[in-house]
């Protein structure tokens, strides 16, 4: 199995600014009603912070690596869009039981639902697959509201600081939830066990992972979710949070389940998925994220195949 990566968390003074700077913009939103918190929590991330961040440069980026013929003016309201988004998924998060009584009634859609609610019936276990879309945490808040056990793996934020106020937020939406990691993986497994369902995003590079493509570009990518489903006898099924125009509301999407194959096989369709619906929103997927890193490509191939090389191989 894929080893799973955690992170110990930097406790540097730069750090510590960045959260303070970080905590008190959240308690300021958070002094505001819900529906002009969330609108002026994006607007703060794309209009104050993003520009100082660096995002607009790391968007540029992206969208020039995989989407090279993408009008500038596509380019430049995707600047400003998706740290929109990344802003109100922020606060959405830290909202807790706002955010989550509006999926007390919220309906679920797509292919997946039925599949869902017979696994449900049966306990068998079930891989929930999402990326850093809409609002990741929609999807785990609306299924819960609609009574399915659903824990989520989450990766623990670098900033060491900032750590436990991420946990306490996203465990306000819904418990379980499991780091990254050694020690994640043991409560997982038993959740799974159990005939629980388990939330993974599955968007992010890394550096062990697959060599698999996204956006028709090689991007390292976790097998570590289809390995367990494939343990376990687990149903895959993709769910997404789409943001609906208003920027508040969601569409809670649950795919068809993704069929049992070989990891890669598994994952590579995850990655399509995940895809074709960030084509047809774009401003939704976080292109902020390193998903590619297309410069360490030469050295992460290298590194690999030396670490392949022992005495039982071929000369």
């Amino acid at each position: 199995m894929a080893r799973f990566e955690t992170s110990a968390g930097r406790k540097t003074p730069a750090d510590f600014v960045t959260f303070q700077l970080i905590r008190a913009i959240i308690g300021l939103a958070m002094l505001l009603p819900y529906r002009w918190r969330v609108p002026i929590a994006g607007w703060v991330v794309s209009r104050l912070i993003a520009p100082v961040a660096g995002y607009a440069k790391r968007v540029r980026k992206n969208l020039a690596h995989v989407m090279p013929d993408l009008p500038e003016a596509e380019v430049k309201r995707l600047i400003r869009a998706v740290p929109d988004n990344a802003g109100r998924t922020l606060i959405e998060i830290w909202s807790g039981k706002e955010f989550t009584a509006r999926f007390s009634e919220a309906s679920l859609a797509g292919p997946g639902v039925a599949a869902l609610k017979e696994a449900h019936a049966a306990m068998r276990p079930v891989v929930l697959i999402t990326g850093h879309f809409g609002n990741y945490d929609a999807p785990r808040a609306a299924l819960i509201a609609a009574g399915f056990h659903v824990g989520a793996l989450y990766r623990e934020m670098n900033n060491g600081y900032f750590n436990p106020h991420y946990v306490a937020a996203i465990s306000k939406i819904g418990e379980p939830v499991f780091p990254r990691g050694r020690r994640g993986l043991g409560g997982l497994v038993k959740h799974l066990r159990g005939g629980g369902m388990a939330g993974f995003l599955n968007d992010l590079y890394i550096w062990e992972g697959a060599d698999l493509e996204f956006f028709g570009k090689p991007a390292p990518t976790a097998i570590s979710a289809a390995e367990l489903a494939l343990k376990y006898d687990a149903l895959v099924v993709p769910v997404y949070g789409i943001r609906a125009a208003n920027g508040l509301d969601f569409e809670v999407l649950c795919e068809a389940p993704i069929p049992h194959g070989t990891p890669e096989e598994m994952t590579q369709a995850m990655n399509d998925n995940l895809e074709v619906l960030v084509r047809q929103h774009m401003e939704q997927w976080f292109w902020i994220h390193r998903r590619w890193k297309p410069e360490q490509a030469e050295i992460r191939h290298s590194t690999r195949a030396a670490a392949n090389i022992g005495p039982d191989s071929p000369s």
